[in-house]
C-alpha cells in the first residue's frame, strides 16, 4: 500500500492554515500544521514531509531564515513553496535562489495553490532520488584525493572536522563517512548539546552524528560537543563535524573552544572548492540537471554552458544547484544567456574570485612561453570574473572585440562565438 503523501504547513494565522489544511485535505493529502518557525524545526525534524508551504512573515523568525537553515543542515530535501501576503519582489528572488521551489501571494487561488502543489511534487520525487553524492563529484586529482582520504577514514568511528567555504559539499561527505541503514542524526540546535548530550548520543548509536557550522555554537555548547566526544565510543557514533570558519584562528582569538579544536584537529578534512576543480564542472552541471529531469540537460545551450563553467561560484555546489533550479524551474522553455546573467549579477559584485598564484616552474620559462602562460592565466580569470560577457572582457582588457576573439583564439581558451541579444 502506498503511504499518502505529506505536506506541511507553516503559517502564523490559524485562519489559513486551517482553510488549506481543508483544500489539501480535500485532495487526498495527509497535511501538518505548525504555527512558527519554532514549532516548524520540530515538524521537520519528526518528519519528512513531501512538500513544505512557509509562510516568509511570522513572529519568531521569518520563512527565509527557515529556508537557511534548512539549506545549510542539508534538510532541504523537498521542494518548499514560500507564502506572503506583502513580500517584496527581491524578498522572493532570495528565497528562489535559496532553493525555494516557488512563491505564492496572498489570497492563494484555489486553482493556482493546487497547480503549485502538483508541479512541486512532480518535480520533488526525482530531485530526491537524484541527489548529488561523493560519487557524482568528480574525477579531478584533488576530488580523488579527497575520496581516498574519507575511505581512510571508514576503518574506525573516529570524530572527523570538515573545513571549506560556504557549499563546497559538507553534506555529501558526511554521507560518504555514514554506514548504511544505521541511524542518522542532524544536530539541528545547538542548545540540545548542553540540555541532552547523552540523549543525542542514544539516538544516533551505531550512526553518525553530524553537526553542521560548529564556529556558530556558543562556547558552553563547544564545551559540551567536546564532553560528548569522548564519550562516542560508549555508544559506537562518529561524530562529523563542519565549518567554514577558519577554527585554529578562531581558537588562537579566543573564540572557539581550544579543547574542542584540539580534539577536532587531528582528523580534518578539506573539501575543494569548485574554483579549485574546474574540470568537474562540466559533468556535475549534467547530474545537478538531470536531478529535474532527464530532458532538463538539453535546455541548457552551449553557450550558457559556458557561462555556468566559468563562473567563480562563491557559494560553491550548493550555489550551483540553487542558480540551476532557478533556471530549469522556469517557465522559459529556451533559457539564454541573458536569463543566467541575470542570476549571475550580483555574484560579480559580490565576491572577489580568487586569483590564480603563479607557480614556482613559471619563472623558469622562457620570456615568450611565460608571456603567453601568464595572458593565458589573466583572461581566464578576467573571462571568470565577467561571466564571459566578451564587452565588458574587452573592456577591462582594453582590447577591440576583434582582438579579443583573436587573442583568446592564439591561446586556445574557450569562449561564446555568439550571445544572444535581448
Amino acid at each position: 500500500m502506498i503511504a499518502p503523501t505529506e505536506i506541511l504547513v507553516v503559517d502564523d494565522e490559524v485562519g489559513i492554515r486551517e482553510l488549506l489544511q481543508e483544500i489539501l485535505e480535500d485532495e487526498g493529502f495527509v497535511v501538518r500544521l505548525a504555527e512558527n518557525a519554532a514549532s516548524a524545526r520540530e515538524m521537520r525534524r519528526k518528519h519528512t514531509p513531501s512538500l513544505i508551504l512557509l509562510d516568509i512573515w511570522m513572529p519568531d523568525a521569518d520563512g527565509v531564515t527557515l529556508l537557511k537553515e534548512w539549506k545549510a543542515a542539508g534538510q532541504l530535501t523537498m521542494p518548499v513553496v514560500m507564502l506572503s501576503g506583502h513580500a517584496t519582489i527581491e524578498t522572493a528572488v532570495e528565497a528562489t535562489r535559496i532553493g525555494a521551489f516557488d512563491f505564492l501571494e496572498k489570497p492563494i487561488g484555489l486553482q493556482k495553490l493546487l497547480g503549485t502543489v502538483h508541479r512541486a511534487l512532480k518535480v520533488g520525487h526525482p530531485k530526491r532520488s537524484n541527489t548529488i553524492s561523493l560519487a557524482d563529484l568528480g574525477q579531478s586529482t584533488v576530488i580523488n584525493e579527497l575520496r581516498s582520504r574519507l575511505e581512510s577514514l571508514m576503518a574506525d568511528r573516529r570524530t572527523v572536522l570538515l573545513t571549506g567555504e560556504v557549499g563546497v559539499g559538507f553534506i555529501e561527505c558526511a554521507r560518504a563517512l555514514h554506514e548504511p541503514n544505521t541511524p542518522w542524526l542532524t544536530l539541528e540546535s545547538g542548545q540540545r548539546l548542553i540540555s541532552s548530550p547523552l540523549e543525542i548520543l542514544e539516538s544516533a548509536r551505531s550512526g553518525t552524528l553530524y553537526c553542521p557550522e560548529i564556529a556558530h555554537l556558543s562556547r558552553s555548547e563547544q564545551r559540551s560537543l567536546a564532553f560528548m566526544l569522548g564519550k562516542t565510543s560508549a555508544y559506537s557514533v562518529r561524530i562529523v563535524c563542519a565549518s567554514n570558519e577558519p577554527l585554529g584562528q578562531l581558537s588562537g582569538e579566543g573564540r572557539f573552544d581550544p579543547n574542542l579544536f584540539a580534539l577536532l584537529s587531528s582528523s580534518t578534512v578539506v573539501v575543494p572548492s569548485l574554483r579549485a576543480r574546474r574540470s568537474d564542472l562540466s559533468g556535475l552541471i549534467e547530474r545537478c540537471a538531470l536531478a529535474f529531469s532527464p530532458e532538463a540537460p538539453a535546455r541548457l545551450s552551449p553557450e550558457v554552458r559556458l557561462l555556468l563553467e566559468a563562473a567563480p561560484w562563491p557559494g560553491n555546489l550548493i550555489q550551483l544547484q540553487s542558480v540551476l533550479s532557478s533556471l530549469l524551474l522556469s517557465n522559459n522553455d529556451d533559457i539564454t544567456v541573458d536569463h543566467l546573467q541575470a542570476i549571475l549579477g550580483d555574484l560579480r559584485d559580490s565576491v572577489e574570485p580568487d586569483r590564480p598564484a603563479l607557480p614556482p616552474e613559471f619563472f623558469e620559462l622562457p620570456l615568450r612561453e611565460a608571456r603567453e602562460a601568464f595572458e593565458r592565466i589573466y583572461f581566464e580569470n578576467l573571462l571568470g570574473r565577467e561571466s564571459a560577457n566578451m564587452s565588458r572582457v574587452a573592456d577591462k582588457a582594453g582590447l577591440e572585440r576583434t582582438h579579443l576573439y583573436r587573442k583568446l583564439k592564439q591561446l586556445n581558451i574557450r569562449f561564446p562565438r555568439r550571445v544572444p541579444v535581448a
